[in-house]
């Protein structure tokens, strides 16, 4: 059978083969040196917080927050600057006129990452908790209290993680314009 005799044949012939690899097939001193190089890359230093929101360069880190919202629903201040892991002092104060049914503004910063949208719908429905949804208490770091004209509220905050945090009015309607961000450092 001629194909028995190529196996026969092929068997011998690849073992002789690697034999005579493994052997290097000839005697000369192998003076081939090598050198392994080893490079450490510098890490690119670690930009700062909010680095790219535009103005941060220009607000310093505070140690109170007051913020004002208005019957034009828009806050007076969007933009602060604070330290991890330091009591921090906001006051809101609703300088507005029109009645709180239907103005009422408050402060709630939000978690690092939460859906200001998917907050701000749920925040609607949530009467009964001052706009502050139950089904999303655990996106909520603080909030004021809701506010009616003429009235402020005033609570201590201490973010212990760095990095940038949206804060809104979570009365209907108003998170579309009334809205910020608190960096932390």
């Amino acid at each position: 059978n001629k194909l028995s005799m190529k196996k026969l044949f092929f068997i011998p012939a690849l073992a002789a083969m690697v034999f005579l690899a493994s052997c290097g097939g000839d005697n000369t001193a192998d003076n081939t040196e090598t050198t392994t190089t080893t490079t450490t890359e510098t890490p690119a230093p670690e930009e700062a917080p909010g680095a790219d929101i535009p103005g941060i360069n220009d607000v310093a880190v505070t140690d109170h927050i007051e913020i004002e919202g208005s019957d034009d629903m828009k806050f007076d201040k969007t933009l602060f600057k604070i330290k991890a892991g330091q009591d921090v002092k906001l006051t809101l104060k609703n300088v507005g006129k029109l009645p709180k049914e239907s103005m009422a503004h408050n402060v709630v910063i939000l978690q690092q990452g939460t859906d200001v949208q998917k907050f701000g719908e749920a925040a609607v429905a949530d009467k009964a908790n001052d706009h502050i949804p139950a089904s999303m208490k655990l996106d909520v770091v603080a909030h004021t209290k809701l506010l009616g004209p003429g009235e402020s509220d005033t609570i201590t905050i201490n973010i212990k993680e760095p990095g940038v945090y949206d804060f809104i009015c979570s009365f209907p309607g108003h998170f579309g314009s009334m809205k910020g961000k608190i960096v932390v450092e």
